[in-house]
C-alpha cells in the first residue's frame, strides 16, 4: 500500500487504501456485479488497462478483492469483493444519499419492502437504539492508562 497520508486518523488511513483516482469507481463496478477486467474497463471510459491492473492488485493486497482464475490459456481472472470489500457498501450508500441531496442523479436508496426513500441512521452497538447525535472521539490507547 502506498501511504499518502501519514496521519493517525481513520479517514486518512481509509484514503490510503481507497483514495486513489478510479479506485472507488472500480469498487463500485465490482459491487454491482462486474467481475471481468474488460467489463470493468469498458464501463469506465478513460480508465487505462495499466491503472485498472494496478488498482485491482492493490485492492487484492489490502484484502478487499479476491481474484479467481477462470481460464488457463490465456490466463483470465475474475474479481470479487471479499467480505471486507462488501462492507464498503455503507460508504457507497452514504455517497448516494449525499449526492442526491446535492444534485439528484440516477439512483436513490429505498426500503426494499415499501419502496420509500431512506436516510442513514446511527445505531448504538449496545442498546441498539437510534442515536440522537453522534460525535467522533479518540479511542483510549493502552499507554493512556
Amino acid at each position: 500500500m502506498k501511504t499518502r497520508y501519514d496521519l493517525p486518523c481513520n479517514i486518512a488511513q481509509t484514503l490510503n487504501i481507497i483514495g486513489d483516482r478510479w479506485t472507488m469507481l472500480i469498487l463500485h463496478e465490482l459491487l454491482i456485479g462486474q467481475h471481468f477486467f474488460n467489463d470493468i474497463k469498458n464501463n469506465l471510459p478513460g480508465l487505462s488497462a495499466n491503472v485498472l491492473s494496478t488498482r485491482l492488485r492493490s485492492l487484492e493486497e489490502e484484502g478487499l478483492v479476491e481474484v479467481q482464475l477462470y481460464q488457463n490459456h490465456p490466463p483470465r481472472y475474475a474479481y470479487y469483493l471479499t467480505e471486507l470489500g462488501l462492507s464498503l457498501s455503507d460508504i457507497f450508500n452514504a455517497m448516494i444519499i449525499w449526492g442526491s441531496k446535492r444534485k439528484p442523479c440516477y439512483k436513490e436508496l429505498v426500503d426494499q419492502d415499501t419502496g420509500e426513500a431512506v436516510e442513514i441512521a446511527y445505531i448504538s452497538k449496545t442498546s441498539h437504539k437510534i442515536a440522537s447525535a453522534v460525535i467522533a472521539r479518540p479511542i483510549a490507547s493502552s499507554h493512556d492508562n
